[in-house]
């Protein structure tokens, strides 16, 4: 199968995976291990880097990801603006050393939506000052294809509000950005509840799937884990191979009796 490709950098998997709310840093590693993924996500936010808080878990996610010769990929994950979210970004790049940043400017407390303004102006600032941008984003066409013009390559539509577990619930929208926007990398971000959501997303056509909470929430990560690895795979393998159409009527898939399966319609 043909790789993921993240502004330039070439991955086997198309899962990304999150290192927030397991039960232990041993049951993560285990996870991410699991998964096959090779991005792993962190927050910054929640650990205070202006103190340089959590530098243990940072370096004990640094070796996993050594490990699986991936990658980190820092996010601002709790800010509300776009100037919180461009700090928040700098210091990750100090911190890290990566022009990578999954980026997220929250509006709503409530189900976590993010701010499409404050995002618009913290993302034309970052890829100005050189960061390669990953925007998590409502399925909104009109919001992704903004920041597709602004010089996004990957964006990261949600399938539905974080940690909801409600998987896609909007297909219609999911499959237009797809559609709409055949040049760009879409992953999937948020929502995701159980490994066949992540199969429909992969067969809708997108190019991966970020996850964290139905992997570290799951009575068994490490397993479920294994589980949304294959569940990409099949999908991706579903959208290659071609899908057939649904049709309106039935039609008979066992040969007419006598007749060579050949001579069939």
């Amino acid at each position: 199968m043909v790789a993921l490709n993240i502004y330039g950098q070439q991955l086997d998997s198309r899962l990304l995976i999150g290192s927030a709310l397991y039960p232990s840093p041993h049951v993560m590693k285990q996870a991410i291990l699991a998964s096959g993924s090779q991005v792993v996500t962190l927050s910054l936010k929640r650990q205070n880097p202006a103190e340089k808080a959590g530098q243990q878990i940072w370096r004990y996610l640094q070796e996993v990801v050594t490990e699986v010769n991936g990658h980190l990929l820092p996010n601002t994950a709790g800010c509300k603006t776009a100037k919180e979210a461009v700090t928040l970004a700098k210091m990750s790049r100090e911190i890290f050393q990566t022009d990578w940043i999954k980026l997220e400017v929250i509006g709503d407390d409530y189900n976590l939506q993010p701010d499409p303004i404050e995002l618009l102006h913290a993302t034309e600032q970052l890829i100005n000052d050189g960061f390669k941008v990953l925007p998590y984003c409502t399925d909104d066409l009109v919001l992704c294809q903004r920041l597709y013009d602004l010089g996004c390559q990957v964006i990261m539509p949600w399938a539905s509000p974080i940690g909801t577990g409600k998987g896609l619930m909007n297909p219609y929208n999911l499959e237009t950005i797809r559609l709409r926007l055949p040049n760009a990398t879409l992953i999937l971000d948020a929502g995701i509840g159980k490994p066949s959501d992540a199969c429909l997303a992969m067969e809708m056509g997108y190019d991966g799937v970020l996850l964290n909470s139905a992997v570290a929430l799951a009575d068994n990560p490490v397993l479920m884990a294994k589980a949304f690895g294959q569940a990409l795979q099949a999908g991706e393998q579903g959208y290659v191979a071609g899908i057939m159409e649904q049709r309106q009527t039935a039609h008979p898939s066992t040969p007419t009796l006598d007749t060579p399966f050949w001579h069939q319609p």
